[in-house]
């Protein structure tokens, strides 16, 4: 169950090594050597990102969303192709970079760019450990939830999330949550934070809200399970309209 992501790099790792062998049996050694270490950093990450592991500490995110100089060089091979296949994907989907879920609550993708922010000066929720908060955005409220791709926050994590949001929203601060595209990651906690706020009943009528104005999401089982034990243990009451 769920482990798409570690399949993908699995298969990944695989053809990079495959890559490695054919150029090394070739005689183009020199030329065949960054195609082993990026195999080598395919498979650990295949492996840190199984549902029975899930460990995205591994790639050092930082608190502000940044990288330490470490991770960059160590998982460079990783963290630029994620970047170069966001980029990618965004240009050929038609899909808004971010939605309005009600008034005040963003939900989308990546924010690689000024344009890709919602307006208002947005407290922004990070549910990525891939991707790096851009300096452009030092001067907003940030709150990092490292979670891989495809993969759901620790309830407890959530909870995290639901109370920092809770307190911008008293503040008046609009909130925008982001995975890489605004599908699986982010729309868990948006989920938690709709039931929190009153606006939904429940994180299943949560997801139906989210649905209509944000049509491609697709919450897998690990976010449906991590939300069901969210729900059986939260802290945070519900706040009514």
């Amino acid at each position: 169950m769920g482990v798409g992501l570690s399949v993908l790099i699995g298969l990944k790792a695989a053809v990079l090594f495959s890559l490695f062998a054919f150029l090394r049996s070739s005689g183009f050694t020199v030329l065949s050597i960054p195609f082993l270490y990026a195999s080598l950093v395919s498979a650990l990450v295949s492996l840190a990102a199984h549902p029975s592991i899930d460990l995205p500490m591994l790639l050092g995110k930082n608190p502000d969303g940044s990288f330490p100089v470490w991770s960059i060089i160590m998982f460079s091979p990783y963290l630029y192709f994620v970047r170069f296949f966001s980029a990618l994907r965004r240009l050929r989907s038609r899909e808004a970079p971010y939605t309005e879920i009600c008034e005040g609550l963003f939900v989308g993708g990546w924010p690689s760019s000024p344009d890709k922010l919602p307006p208002g000066d947005p407290a922004v929720v990070d549910c990525t450990c891939e991707l790096p908060r851009k300096p452009e955005f030092s001067g907003h409220s940030y709150l990092c939830v490292p979670t891989w791709d495809t993969r759901a926050p620790p309830p407890a994590a959530i909870e995290s999330a639901v109370k920092w949001a809770c307190r911008k929203r008293d503040q008046n601060r609009p909130v925008f949550v982001h995975c890489a595209y605004g599908h699986g990651r982010s729309v868990a906690v948006m989920c938690a934070l709709l039931v929190a706020l009153g606006v939904a009943e429940d994180w299943k009528n949560a997801e139906k809200l989210i649905r209509e104005k944000r049509p491609y999401i697709r919450m897998n089982a690990l976010h449906r399970m991590a939300l069901e034990e969210w729900s059986k243990h939260r802290l945070s009451p519900s706040k009514k309209n």
